[in-house]
C-alpha cells in the first residue's frame, strides 16, 4: 500500500534559506529517513542530510519533524495520517551548514571540557574491580548515542544563545554524573558541575528525557542526583560542620 505523501523540508544555508513543498511516494513500513531518501533521488538531488546507520544507534540523523526533536530513521510515517503534512527541519540549537546538517561542534568542545575517568592512584589497567550493583545506577548513561536530541531541546541553550560558553548541557552534565557516581572513579567532580558546566541553570523540567531516543532517564537519575549532591555539599550542615572540625581534604 502506498499513497502520495505531502511534506515541508527545509531548504538553505547558514545565510538563510525556507521550507519547499513536496509530494512524495511513501510505502509501507518506512521511516521519514526513507522518504528523505526518495526525494533526494527523484526531486532535491542536492538536498543534505546528515545519517550513517539507519537503526537507531549512530544518532547522525537528528533533525525536527513537526517541530519535535527525532531521529529521522526513528519515526514511522505510520504514526502520521496520510492527509498529514509532515514539515521536516533542521536541529534549531545548532548552526545550519545546509539543509537538515547542523554543525554539533558545540557539543565536542564540551566533551573535552570534562577531565576523564579517574582511577585510584597505583591502580593499573587490568586490575579494575567492581561489583555490578555499584554500576547499575550509572550503566544507564552508556547507552547515549549521542544524537545531541537533549541538547537541541534543553531550552538553556536552545533560547539562550549566551549561555552556550558556560553550559555544558544535559548530555554532558550525564557525563559527569556517570563518572562521579562511578565506583573507581575517585575525582570530586561537584563543584566542578556546578561551577563550570552550569548545573545550577538546569530547572529540571524533563523535557531532555522526554525526546532521549535510548530512553534514558536523563533528569531523574542523572541532573536531579547531582544537583542534590552539589546542594549537600554547599549547603548540608552536617557536611559543613564535618569538612570544618577534619578539614577534609578536596580530591
Amino acid at each position: 500500500m502506498s499513497y502520495k505523501g505531502q511534506f515541508r523540508v527545509w531548504r538553505g544555508d547558514i545565510d538563510g534559506g525556507g521550507l519547499e513543498d513536496f509530494e512524495v511516494e511513501v510505502n509501507e513500513g518506512e521511516v521519514v529517513l526513507d522518504i528523505i531518501h526518495r526525494l533526494q533521488a527523484t526531486q532535491a538531488p542536492d538536498l543534505a542530510v546528515r545519517w550513517n546507520c539507519k537503526a537507531g544507534k549512530c544518532g547522525s540523523c537528528s533533525a525536527e519533524i513537526n517541530g519535535r526533536p527525532r531521529l529521522l530513521c526513528m519515526t514511522r510515517m505510520s504514526v502520521f495520517t496520510e492527509s498529514e503534512t509532515i514539515t521536516v527541519t533542521p536541529m534549531r540549537t545548532f548552526p545550519v551548514i545546509r539543509d537538515l546538517v547542523t554543525d554539533v561542534s558545540f557539543n565536542y568542545t564540551k566533551a573535552r571540557e570534562i577531565p576523564s575517568f579517574t582511577p585510584p592512584e597505583g591502580l593499573k589497567p587490568g586490575e579494575y574491580r567492581m561489583q555490578q550493583v555499584d554500576v547499575e545506577r550509572s550503566q544507564e548513561f552508556r547507552k547515549c548515542i549521542e544524537c545531541f536530541l537533549c541538547q537541541n531541546t534543553c531550552h538553556v541553550v536552545r533560547d539562550h544563545e549566551e549561555n552556550k560558553e558556560s553550559f555544558a548541557g544535559p548530555r554532558y552534565l550525564m557525563r559527569v554524573a556517570e563518572l562521579e557516581m562511578h565506583p573507581l572513579d575517585v575525582a570530586d567532580r561537584r563543584d566542578q558541575a556546578q561551577e563550570e558546566h552550569g548545573l545550577g541553570l538546569c530547572n529540571i523540567t524533563k523535557c531532555c528525557t522526554d525526546v532521549c531516543p535510548e530512553h534514558i532517564h536523563i533528569t531523574d537519575n542523572a541532573l536531579i542526583p547531582m544537583k542534590e549532591r552539589v546542594a549537600d555539599r554547599k549547603y548540608d550542615p552536617i557536611v559543613w560542620l564535618g569538612n570544618k572540625l577534619f578539614r577534609r581534604k578536596e580530591n
